[in-house]
């Protein structure tokens, strides 16, 4: 066993279109956890790389995410992004009982009808795209307004709030440090609206999420009105930022890989299956995320964690880990499905997962079918790539049909 290691610094802040961060390929040499210092919070911690050792940290009830409350803890952005309250940060078996509850509003019976009403928002911005007429830019016209669209329209925020939750949301994500007031302002008024909003659902209910998940029971357990706006702003947060980023991503890869393209074309069976492939493939956000404390000394890989450190771990690294994916670096369609780490793992992964993927089966599925032969009008090198916030994706997609 070892403990000794000093810590590298890492700003994380690789934006090169979809390339692999080179820091974080050299933190996967070191084959167990190493000691990482980022750019706010007071302590160094430990990253775990690997897929095994991802998945014991993200399972381990020693490794806390609950344990994080009231310390300043090593992260990427000046303003803590979760909030103490969110599910994000509750251990079993409080997190157990609140996700179980909420993800009733995620079966697959809810989530078909939210396809109809997904299906039904993309093919009108896919209208408005097709009747501005080429050039037009793909993130304004779909990465960005289907699921900041769907995932308001699917809480039943009324429109004209649309954009307030918009910005509010962006506030949160900026990693510059002169950027702390504005995202503790963003993240107060954010709270504050979902409370408002979830009180307005308990007196008359509707058929929203916020709704589907008040009535949510498992025998006599139920969602506090706390628990459901928590849950509720959660959902806002992650709704429109991994699958806005995903969106464009994936169409980013598909327009630079024409084999890519043809095969989804020839094949649309597979869209499910390619999609997998292609999420596990994708750096979709820089660094890591929401570290766990240990509650007291574990030995993983070698390494003694000393009760009180932080550990991080790489869902990036663990989805091309080479002890779990033949080629990982490799984009192959043909992959025996396996699952990985994008949505996150154990205890902590994300339960809105099948609403996600509704979203890009769909909005990839209807481009691909309606705009067979989309293609980029610039050259791959002159796309531009968000290097404002801890998300991976373009700014700006310019495509012609």
């Amino acid at each position: 066993m070892t403990d000794d290691n000093e810590a590298i610094t890492c700003p994380f802040d690789y934006s090169e279109a979809l390339e692999f961060d080179p820091a974080l390929t050299e933190l996967m040499r070191h084959k167990s956890p190493t000691r990482i210092r980022l750019g706010y919070g007071d302590a160094d911690a430990w990253l775990v790389t690997g897929f095994e050792a991802v998945k014991q940290v993200t399972t381990d009830h020693r490794l806390s995410r609950a344990g994080i409350i009231g310390h300043d803890y090593p992260r990427m952005t000046p303003e803590p992004i979760v909030s103490p309250e969110s599910v994000n940060v509750m251990d079993p078996p409080h997190s157990t009982r609140v996700r179980s509850l909420a993800s009733q509003a995620f079966t697959q019976k809810h989530v078909e009808v939210m396809r109809h009403r997904i299906a039904r928002l993309a093919d009108l911005l896919l209208d408005e795209m097709e009747q501005a007429g080429p050039p037009a830019d793909l993130v304004r016209y779909l990465s960005n307004p289907l699921p900041q669209h769907t995932i308001l329209d699917l809480l039943g925020i009324e429109r004209q709030e649309w954009p307030r939750i918009e910005e509010s949301v962006h506030q949160l994500l900026v990693v510059g440090a002169d950027t702390k007031e504005a995202a503790a302002t963003a993240k107060a008024d954010l709270t504050a609206y979902f409370a408002k909003l979830v009180e307005q659902r308990r007196h008359a209910p509707g058929t929203d999420l916020i709704s589907a998940m008040a009535a949510a029971r498992d025998g006599a357990e139920q969602l506090d009105d706390r628990e459901l706006a928590v849950m509720a702003l959660t959902l806002a947060l992650s709704g429109q930022d991994t699958a806005t980023c995903e969106i464009s991503n994936i169409v980013y890869l598909l327009l630079t890989r024409p084999e890519l393209m043809e095969h989804l074309r020839s094949r649309p069976e597979t869209l499910s299956d390619v999609l997998h492939e292609m999420l596990r493939f994708i750096p979709f956000r820089k660094g890591v995320g929401i570290p766990r404390l240990a509650l007291e000394d574990v030995d993983l890989d070698g390494v003694r964690i000393r009760a009180g450190d932080f550990v991080h771990v790489s869902y990036l690294t663990a989805n091309r880990d080479p002890d779990r994916y033949r080629d990982p670096h490799v984009i192959d369609v043909d992959r025996p499905n396996s699952p990985h780490m994008t949505f996150g793992w154990g205890g902590h992964r994300c339960i809105a997962m099948p609403l996600a993927m509704a979203e890009l089966e769909v909005a990839i599925g209807r481009l691909i079918e309606r705009f067979p032969r989309l293609r980029l009008v610039v050259p791959p090198e002159e796309v531009r790539w968000d290097t404002d916030t801890i998300r991976r994706f373009p700014l700006r997609l310019p495509v012609a049909w």
